[in-house]
């Protein structure tokens, strides 16, 4: 081979592993790059180790009996898969029914503004985030409705992150994002106009403690949204096949336990919520939630063949391959929830502050 063949031929395979690894395998809104794939606020020379104390301790979730514990296993869990997830699926952490002839972007946005139109809330007003990650849908639901919001996470690495997202995309005045623990959070009695989860309160070892404290940080009258994992009226615990796939959900999302529908509405209304509203909204005439992971298999693939070879390099921490086959995995049970219909993570409770609450 003479010398410019060689040199077209590296010329094209360099371009080739650029397009592979730096453009490929983002989701609608890039966030991270493979090349900068990290253990998150973990050093890297730690994320294996981090990963096989966070897998021994989810190992069997509804057996964990140190509860206190739990808070401190979800931050390292964002610590190992915050990159991965923005890398792969984008900023917003969270699942969204599928709309005919709509992008995935699209759908994600109509899921995340339709929580906050529930809300009612007014241009100005101030809106709690309970468990906002790096802060995709706070970004989209404070430019969709003029609120302000303000953010909390476990997690600092994604406090970072997601003040850097909001300088990005110039909403950093009106978003706000605090580190700290949504079982105990640093904020004022009757401090916000409105308040939502996305797909987090799924965390709390016990859900009656988060919504007693989202019920004491909220002004009388004013409303609560949350989308919650469950299983639904379908799960049967007698049945292997179910309780196979619930245990992969919860080892592999940092549960501690996935809860019932049933139990939802009951915690709201025992911490003194008025239940305004519920609904699962993954159900018919919803599109198929879980379409989006059965889509991606090629690109599940595509990314671990890269996270490995970035780890051979030594580019990305060793741990990370672990990480990423663990959420490979994870997301086979998620399709096989989503498909039996035992599972939605998109059960929606809307409630309210009574007002006359003191």
């Amino acid at each position: 081979m003479d010398a410019i063949s060689l040199l077209f031929t590296a010329s094209v395979v360099a371009v080739g592993i650029y397009w592979f690894i730096c453009v490929l395998g983002s989701a609608e809104q890039k966030g991270k790059s493979a090349l900068h794939l990290s253990g998150g606020s973990i050093s890297a020379d730690k994320v294996g180790d981090k990963y096989n104390q966070y897998w021994s301790f989810f190992c069997r979730p509804k057996e964990i009996e140190t509860a206190e514990k739990v808070p401190a296993f979800v931050d390292t869990f964002y610590n190992l898969v915050t990159d991965i997830y923005e890398w792969g699926w984008g900023q917003s952490f969270h699942f969204s029914p599928s709309l005919p002839g709509r992008s995935h972007h699209d759908a994600t946005r109509a899921h995340e503004e339709f929580a906050v139109d529930l809300l009612g809330v007014s241009r100005g007003s101030c809106v709690l985030d309970a468990g906002c990650g790096v802060g995709g849908p706070m970004r989209a639901i404070a430019a969709h409705s003029g609120a302000r919001v303000v953010g909390i996470t476990i997690n600092e690495y994604q406090v970072n992150r997601a003040r850097l997202h909001n300088k990005k995309a110039g909403l950093d005045k009106q978003c706000e994002v605090v580190c700290g623990n949504f079982l105990q959070m640093p904020f004022d009695d009757s401090s916000f106009n409105g308040a939502y989860s996305i797909e987090a309160t799924c965390h709390a070892p016990k859900l009656e403690e988060v919504y007693s404290e989202i019920y004491r940080v909220l002004k009388p009258g004013a409303l609560y949204v949350s989308y919650e994992w469950v299983t639904t009226e379908l799960y049967r615990a007698e049945n292997p096949e179910h309780v196979e796939i619930v245990q992969g959900i919860e080892r592999g999302d940092a549960l501690p336990g996935l809860r019932s529908y049933d139990q939802i509405a009951e915690t709201a209304r025992k911490v003194g919520f008025e239940v305004v509203k519920e609904k699962d909204l993954a159900k018919p005439p919803a599109g198929p939630w879980w379409g989006r992971l059965k889509m991606g298999r090629i690109a599940y693939w595509r990314n671990h063949i890269v996270v490995t070879f970035l780890s051979w390099l030594g580019i990305a921490p060793k741990g990370v391959v672990d990480v990423h086959e663990m959420l490979f995995k994870t997301a086979d049970y998620l399709t096989r929830g989503g498909e039996t219909g035992i599972f939605t993570p998109m059960h929606m409770i809307l409630c309210r502050k009574p007002v006359d609450a003191n």
